[in-house]
């Protein structure tokens, strides 16, 4: 990696964190010179602009998310083991250990571009959201083809279902400071599995 290459990680994985503590809309490249102790010159040479930054900061993260919670999980056996690894990460990754400092970088994104006019940014998070679901349907998948599943369950309904819980789980940890979210939130995914047996 050349140093070059280096410093733009380096400052992508400083923008994620702020990303997820203040949002896009507090992550300019001047907030982001502040923190890094670069030029904004030096900066613009790496983004040429807040969106590119922006973009740049979810691409990063999707490789993160991919990396700590999705490639771990996949090595899990097929099937309901899988699915069971991969909750287990996507619950450490908004608030446990493989977490950035504000939790999920695209739950904080979404609420603040849900409803903005179509941009290269919002875009993007669309791209990569859905993506995100198409990866909790393949991992359900899996368990239906391992037999672990009705054969007629629903793979689509599946990741939305889970989603919802996720969702949930998410409020009520880092809003509601709810000491039971975990375990609610482990009780709702059971109850998911087990209307899905064969």
């Amino acid at each position: 990696m050349s140093k070059g290459e280096a410093t733009r990680t380096a400052v992508l994985r400083e923008a994620m964190a702020m990303a997820s503590t203040v949002g896009f809309r507090g992550l300019t490249i001047g907030t982001l010179a502040d923190r890094t102790g670069m030029s904004k010159s030096g900066l613009f040479a790496h983004f040429r602009s807040k969106e590119q930054l922006q973009v740049a900061v979810l691409d990063a993260g999707a490789h993160y998310f991919a990396d700590v919670v999705v490639r771990p999980a996949v090595k899990v056996p097929r099937g309901e083991p899988r699915l069971r690894a991969l909750f287990d990460r996507l619950l450490r990754w908004d608030t446990g250990d493989l977490s950035l400092p504000g939790g999920c970088l695209f739950m904080k994104t979404s609420a603040e571009l849900d409803d903005d006019t179509p941009s290269a940014v919002r875009d993007r998070l669309v791209e990569t959201e859905r993506d995100y679901i198409d990866t909790l349907a393949a991992v359900f998948r899996t368990g239906v083809s391992e037999g672990h599943f009705a054969a007629d369950a629903d793979p689509e309904q599946f990741a939305f279902d889970l989603e919802g819980v996720l969702l949930a789980h998410h409020r009520a940890s880092r809003l509601l400071a709810d000491p039971k979210a975990e375990d609610r939130a482990r009780a709702a995914f059971e109850a998911l599995l087990q209307a899905r047996r064969p």
